[in-house]
């Protein structure tokens, strides 16, 4: 009883309040991040745009900008910290959302990412149809556009090449180069990629429709020949090899996808192979969205870079679209009409998304039309492309 009347009600209730966030003052920005967030929500759950990606971004941007969540979430920043970076919050302070973010600052996330789609990807149609690569070279006009686009808008080298990584539309990629080359942009860059990514049938379709012509679009492609297994088991190994040998700075992400495509081609690991396409990938994916989505503060995000990287970002998507079908119309005049320009629009990295649209759009105008196993051919040379446009950036930029 004596306990319970030396009690100072009065401070612990002033505690109590100091501690909420309501009582720890607030920024607009912060209010308008919580808006965006729910908009994310909304096409992640509703419109189900990308979910697996979305959902985990925009609640990680949901949970930071939460009125005094930072300081327990992440952490407090040192009394003497010019910049709010990753290795400036106090030790004693850093919360969950800091241990979490560990695997984006030190770039091991977005190779995982890589092991995980090389295990889930079947290279056989990129294999069968060699030519491919020449429609997933030609989807990668997107990050050359978005490079010398981020160039004229003042953003120094290193900056511009973070940035046009975007056009890839490979959004671990996107977060690989940009913590390299330029950290203060990688929430932007980050949530800009998975956004368009999300957005892929909404921003390619219409461009798909306006540049191929109805007969184009009903051209059926011949079946394409079976692959060897040994094929399958060599492509890897030799791809990593020669990419290697030319291009060292690509082997983190490309080096991770041929190990995840040889676990799954060789046929002699196969609990290793299901767990990097299941549980490795999933985990992964969780912990890499929250991590950048909690990057996204208010005051650092709601800027005129902000705005300009999304420009650059939709224009880059367009472009490497683009890119992809003129590509794929050239080789169908070349080839007096044995391939499709709609499987054009799957050279950009969006795998297997842009292959299924390619998909969809046939179908639409020739139900009987199944264009998914030749798109697939592209996509999966687009996601190399990214991969090696990522090297050739580090290695001139970096």
């Amino acid at each position: 009883m004596q306990n319970l009347l030396a009690l100072d009600f009065g401070k612990i209730f002033s505690d109590l309040w100091q501690s909420m966030g309501l009582a720890q003052g607030y920024l607009w920005q912060n209010w308008v991040m919580l808006a965006i967030s729910c908009v994310l929500f909304y096409l992640a759950i509703v419109k189900k745009f990308e979910p697996m990606l979305l959902l985990p971004i925009a609640f990680g941007m949901f949970l930071i900008n939460i009125p005094g969540a930072e300081n327990v979430l992440w952490g407090r920043y040192a009394a003497d910290a010019t910049e709010h970076l990753y290795e400036n919050v106090l030790p004693e302070t850093r919360g969950l959302l800091w241990y979490l973010y560990y695997g984006v600052d030190k770039v091991i996330y977005p190779p995982l990412i890589f092991l995980g789609i090389g295990a889930m990807t079947d290279f056989g149609p990129l294999i069968a149809n060699p030519k491919s690569m020449f429609i997933g070279a030609g989807a990668q006009l997107g990050i050359f556009v978005a490079l010398f686009g981020a160039m004229l808008l003042g953003f120094d080298n290193a900056q511009a090449a973070a940035i046009a990584i975007i056009g890839g539309a490979d959004g671990p990629t996107a977060i690989y180069v940009a913590k390299k080359l330029a950290e203060k942009l990688l929430p932007m860059i980050a949530i800009a990629a998975y956004s368009y990514m999300a957005l892929i049938p909404v921003i390619q379709k219409p461009v798909m429709r306006l540049l191929t012509t109805r007969k184009e679009r009903m051209i059926r492609m011949k079946p394409l020949r079976r692959v060897s297994k040994v094929e399958k088991i060599i492509f890897p190994i030799a791809i990593t090899l020669v990419v290697g040998l030319i291009l060292p700075d690509a082997m983190p992400l490309l080096g991770m996808l041929m190990l995840g495509n040889l676990l799954r081609e060789s046929g002699v690991v196969e609990r290793l192979s299901s767990q990097a396409q299941n549980g490795l990938m999933n985990t992964v994916t969780i912990f890499l969205g929250i991590a950048v989505g909690c990057k996204a503060k208010g005051e650092i995000f709601l800027t005129v870079d902000t705005l300009e990287i999304i420009f650059i970002g939709v224009v880059a998507f367009y472009c490497g679209t683009i890119g992809g079908i003129l590509t794929a119309k050239v080789m169908c005049k070349l080839t007096k009409g044995q391939i499709n320009p709609l499987i054009g629009s799957a050279g950009v990295s969006a795998v297997p998304m842009a292959a299924r649209i390619s998909e969809d759009v046939g179908r639409e105008y020739d139900p009987s039309n199944h264009l998914l196993m030749h798109a697939m051919g592209p996509n999966v040379a687009g996601v190399i492309g990214s991969a090696l446009a990522a090297g050739v950036l580090l290695a001139c930029f970096g």
